[in-house]
């Protein structure tokens, strides 16, 4: 017997009293769209979709003509849903309002529509990242909220099969899209992140740049210093994947602060808050490794901008943790 995602919501929503399936149906409209960019992105090369698409987002960087499929496809899929009080998206410079009647429009979702785009071209997995918050009042207030106040996160990895992966905040499910069926079928039930494991992954080529304390984590990692033996570098580029073997294998992926981007170069809303919502509740750890009593939790941070940065160390409670130490102990 087969599980779908909508099998899954609606066998949770069962012990909710107050479930209205609004909330099913915006994870509905988020999967449709994920199925339409799977199916763009399997044929890519043969319908010129692929490339450039001559514009400039506003974290200025080049957009690819599925970036703009993308996001595209999100903001149909979820635009028609009465739940949905604004979308929020990295391809867009402002909150798009659906639905501002406060008894109805309930949920603002976030997205990254497509993380890692820049590898489409090379065949490389790429993923979308979504993030659901509840509308609590004002509008702007409501988008602004800290990722602890997350109804529910997850993402979707595009590669030799199509995963996805959320959270409601009760343990973290994984679904693979079954082709045959058209649907997004449970594969793993509430998924626990090793406490530590093999492998880091990191954009080495900055390291040059990165804050010293940053640097000598790293050599400790490779020295084996924690748990005795040197850990393997895992790299691919692109964040959703790198993050998917990290829960699914342990150890820690981080992306320090830079001379270049001192305050980061990850999005908190929709990159950095879902992935550390996701992380914690399978048992590991984000932060931004600041100098705080608890490391900077990423689910802490109160956001002042849709598009603000942040650093991010997302993975196993024991490098994490390691990690928060080495910056406590270097700043004193």
């Amino acid at each position: 017997m087969i599980t779908t995602v909508q099998h899954h919501l609606l066998n949770q929503q069962r012990s909710v009293r107050e479930a209205t399936g609004t909330f099913s149906r915006i994870l509905s409209g988020i999967t449709l769209a994920t199925k339409m960019i799977e199916a763009k992105i399997r044929v890519g090369g043969l319908t010129n979709v692929l490339g450039a698409f001559g514009a400039v987002n506003v974290q200025g960087e080049q957009q690819q003509k599925l970036d703009v499929y993308a996001n595209e496809a999100l903001l149909h899929c979820l635009g028609q849903e009465d739940g949905v009080a604004a979308l929020v998206s990295e391809e867009n410079d402002h909150p798009i309002t659906v639905n501002l009647d406060p008894e109805k429009g309930k949920y603002i979702v976030v997205f990254d529509p497509l993380d890692g785009s820049s590898n489409i071209d090379v065949n490389v997995n790429v993923g979308t990242i979504f993030s659901i918050l509840r509308r609590e009042g004002d509008l702007t207030q409501s988008i602004l909220q800290p990722g602890y106040k997350q109804v529910a996160a997850g993402y979707v990895v595009y590669g030799p099969s199509t995963v996805l992966v959320y959270t409601a905040g009760h343990g973290v499910h994984s679904f693979v899209l079954d082709p045959t069926v058209g649907a997004f079928v449970l594969s793993q039930e509430q998924m626990k992140m090793p406490e530590q494991g093999p492998y880091y992954s990191t954009n080495e080529a900055n390291a040059a740049s990165w804050p010293a304390e940053y640097r000598e984590y790293l050599a400790m990692l490779l020295r084996g210093e924690l748990g005795g033996k040197a850990y393997s570098a895992r790299y691919i580029g692109s964040l959703v994947a790198d993050f998917h073997r990290t829960i699914l294998k342990g150890g820690v992926f981080l992306y320090p602060p830079t001379e270049k981007a001192p305050k980061g170069k990850l999005r908190l809303l929709y990159e950095a808050n879902p992935l550390a919502m996701i992380a914690e509740q399978a048992g590991g750890a984000a932060v931004n490794g600041a100098l705080s009593p608890n490391g900077g939790r990423i689910l802490d941070l109160l956001p002042t901008d849709i598009h603000q940065r942040t650093p991010l160390i997302v993975g196993s409670k024991r490098e994490v943790e390691a990690l928060v130490a080495a910056v406590r102990g270097a700043k004193g």
